[in-house]
Protein backbone atom coordinates (compact mmCIF):
# COMPACT_ATOMS: atom_id res chain seq x y z
CA UNK A 1 0.00 0.00 0.00
CA UNK A 2 1.16 3.52 -0.75
CA UNK A 3 2.15 5.75 2.13
CA UNK A 4 1.97 9.47 1.48
CA UNK A 5 4.14 11.72 3.61
CA UNK A 6 1.98 14.82 3.84
CA UNK A 7 3.16 18.18 5.16
CA UNK A 8 0.34 20.38 6.40
CA UNK A 9 -0.14 23.75 4.65
CA UNK A 10 1.45 22.91 1.33
CA UNK A 11 1.12 21.32 -2.04
CA UNK A 12 0.93 17.72 -0.84
CA UNK A 13 -2.80 18.13 -0.17
CA UNK A 14 -3.08 17.93 -3.96
CA UNK A 15 -1.45 14.49 -3.90
CA UNK A 16 -3.99 13.40 -1.29
CA UNK A 17 -6.64 14.68 -3.70
CA UNK A 18 -5.16 12.62 -6.55
CA UNK A 19 -5.26 9.45 -4.49
CA UNK A 20 -8.89 10.11 -3.62
CA UNK A 21 -9.82 10.77 -7.26
CA UNK A 22 -8.08 7.55 -8.30
CA UNK A 23 -9.79 5.52 -5.59
CA UNK A 24 -6.42 4.22 -4.37
CA UNK A 25 -5.85 2.78 -0.92
CA UNK A 26 -3.21 4.69 0.99
CA UNK A 27 -1.84 5.53 4.40
CA UNK A 28 -1.21 9.11 5.40
CA UNK A 29 1.73 10.23 7.52
CA UNK A 30 1.11 13.83 8.56
CA UNK A 31 3.82 16.34 9.44
CA UNK A 32 3.32 19.74 11.08
CA UNK A 33 5.34 22.83 10.18
CA UNK A 34 7.32 24.75 12.79
CA UNK A 35 4.93 27.55 13.82
CA UNK A 36 7.75 30.13 13.94
CA UNK A 37 9.68 29.32 10.77
CA UNK A 38 6.94 27.50 8.83
CA UNK A 39 9.63 25.00 7.85
CA UNK A 40 9.07 21.25 7.65
CA UNK A 41 10.18 19.18 10.65
CA UNK A 42 13.55 17.44 10.47
CA UNK A 43 11.77 14.08 10.64
CA UNK A 44 10.89 14.46 6.95
CA UNK A 45 14.59 14.15 6.11
CA UNK A 46 14.46 10.61 7.39
CA UNK A 47 12.05 9.90 4.54
CA UNK A 48 13.81 11.88 1.80
CA UNK A 49 17.16 13.74 1.96
CA UNK A 50 15.58 17.04 0.90
CA UNK A 51 13.02 16.94 3.69
CA UNK A 52 10.23 18.08 1.36
CA UNK A 53 6.69 16.94 0.70
CA UNK A 54 4.94 15.26 -1.04
CA UNK A 55 6.85 12.01 -0.90
CA UNK A 56 5.29 8.62 -1.47
CA UNK A 57 6.58 5.24 -0.35
CA UNK A 58 5.17 2.38 -2.40
CA UNK A 59 6.51 -0.83 -0.91
CA UNK A 60 10.02 0.63 -0.67
CA UNK A 61 9.92 2.80 -3.79
CA UNK A 62 10.50 6.34 -2.52
CA UNK A 63 9.33 9.00 -4.95
CA UNK A 64 9.31 12.78 -4.69
CA UNK A 65 8.42 15.68 -7.04
CA UNK A 66 4.74 16.35 -7.57
CA UNK A 67 4.60 15.75 -11.33
CA UNK A 68 6.64 12.56 -11.10
CA UNK A 69 4.29 11.27 -8.40
CA UNK A 70 1.28 12.14 -10.56
CA UNK A 71 2.75 10.26 -13.53
CA UNK A 72 3.47 7.24 -11.35
CA UNK A 73 -0.02 7.20 -9.85
CA UNK A 74 -1.57 7.43 -13.31
CA UNK A 75 0.50 4.50 -14.58
CA UNK A 76 -0.47 2.42 -11.58
CA UNK A 77 -4.11 3.33 -11.00
CA UNK A 78 -5.49 4.99 -14.13
CA UNK A 79 -5.35 2.04 -16.49
CA UNK A 80 -8.58 3.05 -18.21
CA UNK A 81 -7.36 6.61 -18.90
CA UNK A 82 -9.94 8.49 -16.88
CA UNK A 83 -7.50 11.28 -16.04
CA UNK A 84 -5.07 11.30 -18.98
CA UNK A 85 -5.21 10.54 -22.70
CA UNK A 86 -3.62 7.28 -23.87
CA UNK A 87 -0.12 7.59 -25.32
CA UNK A 88 -1.43 6.27 -28.61
CA UNK A 89 -3.17 9.63 -29.03
CA UNK A 90 0.19 11.33 -29.29
CA UNK A 91 -0.90 14.95 -29.83
CA UNK A 92 -3.40 14.88 -26.94
CA UNK A 93 -0.90 13.09 -24.73
CA UNK A 94 1.82 15.64 -25.54
CA UNK A 95 -0.43 18.59 -24.69
CA UNK A 96 -1.52 16.88 -21.48
CA UNK A 97 2.12 16.29 -20.52
CA UNK A 98 2.97 19.94 -21.17
CA UNK A 99 0.20 21.10 -18.82
CA UNK A 100 1.09 18.44 -16.26
CA UNK A 101 4.62 19.84 -15.89
CA UNK A 102 3.89 23.52 -16.53
CA UNK A 103 2.83 24.50 -12.96
CA UNK A 104 6.08 23.38 -11.32
CA UNK A 105 8.31 24.09 -14.29
CA UNK A 106 7.22 27.64 -15.13
CA UNK A 107 4.59 29.41 -13.06
CA UNK A 108 5.53 28.37 -9.52
CA UNK A 109 8.78 30.39 -9.43
CA UNK A 110 7.27 33.88 -9.85
CA UNK A 111 4.63 32.99 -7.25
CA UNK A 112 7.33 31.83 -4.86
CA UNK A 113 9.25 35.07 -5.41
CA UNK A 114 6.07 37.04 -4.68
CA UNK A 115 5.45 35.06 -1.50
CA UNK A 116 8.99 35.66 -0.24
CA UNK A 117 8.74 39.36 -1.05
CA UNK A 118 5.53 39.61 0.96
CA UNK A 119 7.33 38.08 3.94
CA UNK A 120 10.29 40.45 3.66
CA UNK A 121 10.53 43.88 5.27
CA UNK A 122 13.09 45.03 2.71
CA UNK A 123 12.66 46.33 -0.83
CA UNK A 124 13.92 44.12 -3.64
CA UNK A 125 13.35 46.05 -6.85
CA UNK A 126 14.75 43.39 -9.18
CA UNK A 127 12.66 40.57 -7.76
CA UNK A 128 9.56 42.74 -7.44
CA UNK A 129 9.87 43.74 -11.09
CA UNK A 130 10.26 40.11 -12.07
CA UNK A 131 7.17 38.91 -10.20
CA UNK A 132 5.04 41.87 -11.35
CA UNK A 133 5.80 41.01 -14.97
CA UNK A 134 5.73 37.22 -14.84
CA UNK A 135 2.59 36.63 -12.77
CA UNK A 136 0.20 38.44 -15.15
CA UNK A 137 1.95 36.83 -18.12
CA UNK A 138 1.37 33.34 -16.76
CA UNK A 139 -2.16 33.82 -15.52
CA UNK A 140 -3.30 35.42 -18.74
CA UNK A 141 -1.83 32.37 -20.49
CA UNK A 142 -3.71 30.00 -18.16
CA UNK A 143 -6.96 31.98 -18.53
CA UNK A 144 -6.66 31.93 -22.32
CA UNK A 145 -6.08 28.17 -22.29
CA UNK A 146 -9.11 27.68 -20.04
CA UNK A 147 -11.35 29.95 -22.11
CA UNK A 148 -14.97 28.98 -21.54
CA UNK A 149 -14.11 25.36 -20.73
CA UNK A 150 -14.65 23.93 -17.25
CA UNK A 151 -11.18 22.37 -17.12
CA UNK A 152 -7.73 23.22 -18.39
CA UNK A 153 -7.84 20.77 -21.32
CA UNK A 154 -11.51 21.13 -22.17
CA UNK A 155 -14.69 19.52 -20.93
CA UNK A 156 -13.08 16.68 -19.00
CA UNK A 157 -11.19 16.91 -15.71
CA UNK A 158 -7.67 15.49 -16.10
CA UNK A 159 -4.61 15.05 -13.92
CA UNK A 160 -3.25 18.27 -15.42
CA UNK A 161 -5.89 20.09 -13.38
CA UNK A 162 -4.27 19.06 -10.10
CA UNK A 163 -1.15 21.16 -10.60
CA UNK A 164 -2.94 24.03 -12.32
CA UNK A 165 -5.42 24.17 -9.45
CA UNK A 166 -2.51 24.31 -7.02
CA UNK A 167 -0.84 27.34 -8.62
CA UNK A 168 -4.20 29.10 -9.12
CA UNK A 169 -4.97 28.53 -5.42
CA UNK A 170 -1.55 29.89 -4.47
CA UNK A 171 -2.14 32.97 -6.61
CA UNK A 172 -5.45 33.52 -4.85
CA UNK A 173 -3.79 33.31 -1.42
CA UNK A 174 -1.26 35.90 -2.57
CA UNK A 175 -4.00 38.24 -3.79
CA UNK A 176 -3.00 37.86 -7.43
CA UNK A 177 -6.20 36.46 -8.96
CA UNK A 178 -8.52 39.47 -8.96
CA UNK A 179 -8.20 40.14 -12.70
CA UNK A 180 -9.23 36.63 -13.74
CA UNK A 181 -12.80 35.73 -12.69
CA UNK A 182 -12.78 32.63 -14.89
CA UNK A 183 -9.82 31.31 -12.90
CA UNK A 184 -11.59 32.10 -9.64
CA UNK A 185 -14.57 30.07 -10.89
CA UNK A 186 -12.22 27.30 -12.06
CA UNK A 187 -10.66 27.13 -8.60
CA UNK A 188 -14.01 27.04 -6.82
CA UNK A 189 -15.28 24.32 -9.18
CA UNK A 190 -12.28 22.06 -8.62
CA UNK A 191 -12.12 22.53 -4.85
CA UNK A 192 -15.79 21.56 -4.67
CA UNK A 193 -15.12 18.15 -6.18
CA UNK A 194 -16.10 15.37 -3.75
CA UNK A 195 -12.63 13.81 -3.92
CA UNK A 196 -11.00 17.09 -2.87
CA UNK A 197 -13.47 17.49 -0.01
CA UNK A 198 -12.63 13.95 1.15
CA UNK A 199 -8.91 14.69 0.85
CA UNK A 200 -9.23 17.81 2.95
CA UNK A 201 -11.23 16.01 5.62
CA UNK A 202 -8.73 13.17 5.84
CA UNK A 203 -5.61 15.33 5.72
CA UNK A 204 -6.67 17.62 8.57
CA UNK A 205 -8.40 15.10 10.82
Amino acid sequence: MIKLHHLRIGRSIFTVWQLEELGAEYDLEVYIRDPKTMRAPESLQAVHPLGKSPVIDDEGLILSESSAITSYLLEKFDTDNRFAPPRSEIADWAKFTQWLHYPEGSVFLPLLVKMLLMRSDQAHATFEGYSQKEIPLHFEYIANQLGDSPYILGNDFTAADFGVTYVVSLAERLGQLKSWPTLQAYLARNLARPAYVRALERAVE
